[in-house]
């Protein structure tokens, strides 16, 4: 198949390297990466499997290549492309594009051995950075608020500066964690407030993902084990710990990923709490924070060994609080193992 890809990470996947500006052309065989000139000694260096094509112009240069090649079908993924982009791609009418979105996350969605090791170490190293945080929030935390706790979480995630982040960590305290994707606000920690943290962190580009949501005191741990004085939202916890532990122990890989999704979401709607369950139990993890499989209640993707996805569900109950408990999985001789 003859592809053009300029997602970086899709880049990345297929040759090594990436950077803010540059194509890569697949055409039968060959393969050619194409860059401008600030990027051409590093691509020359790290590029693995095609040929490094420096260019002004990196469209005109791709079109070059595809006349020359004598391309007549090439495939893209038109969530990569702005239209003008696009338009400049497909100027003239003598190549038939084909459209196939997630072009690259589908390929993409089975881990090869060597991308589950970074993979795994990039989980291990985000638990340990978990531990870290508790302890700095459980000495310096309480009596800050939302920005400076995320401000911690940033600092002790990235290693100060060692490590990118998978995305910006959610830290939220008590109504605000009914809202999943919580943006920092003044409001401050004290003994006794429901915290949740999402968080990850890049190891050799690879993202991590998981969130704890914990009863915060002195001493406290991003451990699934946690204590709440209030009735309803120890409730609420103990549904979402068995949610996210039935659906780790009873996926199978042949399993559709809607599949996956009903055995958390089940859980969850017998304790009554249905209607507050309002995304899907999880996510394909690898380059990219958000990629296949998706664990919804509408997909119909057939879970395979080597796939690396989150089980999150959550219960969010507005102006109250909220719960998420994540972690990431990947399929091994047919079992969910948690990463």
């Amino acid at each position: 198949m003859n592809y053009i890809l300029k997602d970086e990470n899709a880049i990345y996947y297929e040759c090594g390297y990436s950077s803010d500006n540059a194509l890569y052309l697949k055409c039968g065989s060959e393969a050619f990466f194409i860059t401008d000139s600030r990027y051409t000694v590093e691509a020359e260096e790290k590029v693995r499997g095609a040929s490094v094509v420096t260019a002004a112009n990196l469209i005109a240069a791709a079109r070059k290549i595809l006349k020359k090649e004598k391309i007549k079908k090439l495939s893209f993924d038109p969530k990569e492309w702005s239209v003008q982009a696009f338009e400049a791609l497909s100027a003239k009418r003598d190549i038939h594009f084909r459209k196939i979105p997630d072009l690259s996350h589908k390929k993409r969605i089975i881990k090869r051995d060597d991308e589950l090791k970074i993979i795994a170490e990039a989980a291990r190293l985000g638990r340990k950075a978990f531990k870290a945080l508790e302890k700095e929030i459980s000495r310096n935390g309480f009596g800050e608020d939302e920005f400076r706790l995320t401000y911690m979480a940033k600092s002790i995630l990235g290693n100060y500066g060692a490590y990118d982040l998978s995305f910006d960590p959610i830290v939220a305290i008590g109504a605000n964690a009914a809202k999943p994707h919580a943006l920092p606000t003044s409001k401050k920690l004290k003994k006794g407030d429901l915290l949740l943290v999402d968080a990850g962190l890049k190891y050799k580009r690879y993202c991590s993902d998981r969130t704890r949501t914990v009863y915060a005191e002195k001493n406290f741990h991003f451990t699934t084990e946690q204590h709440f004085k209030s009735r309803k939202i120890q409730k609420a916890y103990d549904t979402v710990l068995k949610a996210h532990d039935r659906a780790i122990a009873k996926a199978r890989s042949g399993m559709k990923a809607k599949e996956i999704d009903a055995l958390a979401r089940n859980v969850i709607e017998k304790a009554g709490f249905g209607k507050y369950f309002i995304h899907s139990t999880g996510h394909g993890v690898g380059l990219d924070i958000h990629e296949m499989p998706y664990i919804s209640k509408r997909s119909k993707t057939v879970i395979e060994d080597g796939m690396v996805y989150t089980i999150e569900p959550g219960i969010y109950i507005p102006g109250h609080f909220g719960i998420r408990i994540e972690d990431m999985v990947t399929m091994v001789s047919g079992r969910a193992v948690v990463l």
